[in-house]
């Protein structure tokens, strides 16, 4: 019998990746193509054995056809290879409805969304199910350092997954999120992002408040309360719903609330409040606020799935985290190189107020590149200011001059690195702006002084900067 062959158009993503790794596993022939690939996917799918050749060709579909092709987001509609594929007449899905007709379908759909804290919740909630014994599936968007992959085939009842409300492909440009039919969703927070494809936060919300109104009645709705975006979209939800927070008296307070937070050298120690069950401490390896609240939602999603607060709770100190997420990435000549996916005003903050946190007595030095088709635009321009005044000093990797990809119009305003710069010297935090990351790393082997902590955000692979500012440091 002819083994099944699937092909990914774009497979370098984080999800498409990761499903191509999970088909892979259950047997199924993969390959894929892309126009670059970049750590930690490209390493992955090397692992998984599967070939990816480079570049978009129709011949990677015409001249040994797939039983299946897999097309991602970031595929273009003149995409030559998916067009080829389309015109011929092949099965071709998007990403979200490959996942869910391969992977989710008659299983409990476990949905992680927000604008913040996806794939950190999305992971710790898989984690927390096995360590209890559940033995969930999950797919996520980044390196589980738990599982040592994004993503698990279990033989529980749960799937859990990441949910993004990107649009699902050039031929549906529905978000991603409503093709994974959650009957329990975990929603942390409702901002403005995409901006490529979102006019503003009304249209984000507009999406959302459709995936809650596609709950059905007997699901559930875990909702992180202290942010007013979410509060707003689950006004009408029509399933059960579980608050969750940090504020106890903000909003009629929520259900499930975390207090008596103390910071440990090795990680964050909190007590949970949740009604009808004594309060119980607990800890987690991860810093910050905001991940205090992550640890919070996934608690309460457990409780929701039926694992009790204090065996979930139990297990929540041996959760490691994701790659790319406040990652340690070396420490040479007493300087900490801190590895971060941060690139949202809201997330960068986070991420500096974390790192604050766990390294109280160090200069942090925060290096950012704002690459997204969002960050490049003057939407976010002050918003960088205020969250950049959390760090001694500032890097700036100059934006590059591009035209930015935009479904919502011409993009007339872009975000300024030299305005940014300009700013936060006024505000007193010093600044520079550069055009390359070799100018970057001989600024911080210049000025570096022992026990700095360098916090590099980006969402993208930034010209492996970590290992070049580590080696740089040593010599």
């Amino acid at each position: 019998m002819t083994k099944e062959r699937v092909h990914f158009v774009a497979i370098g993503g984080t999800g498409m990746g990761s499903l191509a790794g999970l088909l892979k596993a259950r047997g199924v022939e993969v390959t894929g193509s892309d126009r670059a690939l970049y750590p930690p996917m490209s390493t992955a799918l090397e692992g998984w054995g599967i070939p990816v050749t480079l570049g978009f060709d129709p011949a990677h579909v015409e001249e040994d056809p797939p039983d299946l092709v897999v097309i991602g987001n970031a595929v273009r509609p003149d995409n030559p290879e998916a067009r080829a594929a389309i015109d011929a007449g092949l099965a071709y899905r998007s990403f979200s409805d490959a996942l869910y007709e391969r992977a989710i379908a008659g299983r409990h759909s476990v949905v992680v969304t927000g604008t913040h804290g996806k794939t950190t919740t999305t992971s710790l909630i898989a984690v927390l199910l096995e360590k209890t014994g559940r033995d969930p599936s999950f797919l996520v968007g980044g390196i589980s350092l738990d599982f040592e992959g994004s993503f698990r085939e279990g033989g529980g009842e749960h799937f859990v997954v990441e949910g993004d409300e990107y649009d699902t492909a050039f031929f549906d440009k529905t978000p991603k999120f409503l093709h994974y039919h959650p009957r329990t969703l975990i929603l942390t927070s409702v901002e403005f992002d995409h901006a490529d494809i979102y006019r503003d936060l009304d249209h984000v919300k507009s999406a959302f408040r459709e995936l809650v109104a596609g709950m059905p009645a007997d699901g559930t709705l875990v909702a992180a309360w202290d942010h007013e975006g979410v509060r707003d979209v689950v006004e009408e939800a029509p399933c059960r719903l579980v608050r969750y927070g940090l504020d106890a008296d903000a909003h009629s307070g929520p259900d499930w609330r975390a207090d008596e937070i103390r910071v440990h050298s090795d990680g964050t120690e909190f007590r949970v409040a949740a009604p009808g069950r004594a309060p119980v401490t607990t800890r987690t390896s991860l810093f910050g606020r905001f991940n205090v609240e992550n640890a919070l939602g996934a608690l309460a999603a457990l409780d929701a799935l039926g694992v009790p607060l204090d065996e979930a709770a139990a297990a929540l100190p041996a959760f490691r985290g994701v790659k790319r997420r406040q990652e340690i990435r070396g420490v040479a000549n007493g300087i900490t190189v801190v590895d971060d996916f941060a690139h949202h005003p809201t997330a960068v903050a986070g991420s500096i107020e974390s790192l604050r946190v766990r390294f109280p007595e160090a200069r942090l030095v925060a290096v950012f590149e704002p690459r997204t088709n969002t960050s490049r635009r003057r939407i976010f321009q002050d918003d960088y200011t205020q969250a950049l005044l959390g760090a001694d000093r500032v890097v700036v990797k100059c934006v590059p001059d591009e035209p930015i990809y935009s479904a919502t119009g011409e993009v007339t305003e872009f975000f300024s690195a030299a305005e940014l710069a300009e700013s936060l010297r006024a505000r007193g935090v010093p600044c520079d702006v550069f055009d390359t990351v070799d100018e970057i790393v001989a600024d911080r082997v210049r000025d570096h002084r022992a026990g700095d902590v360098v916090l590099v955000m980006s969402n993208g692979d930034f010209d492996n900067i970590w290992e070049k500012l580590l080696a740089a440091l040593r010599t």
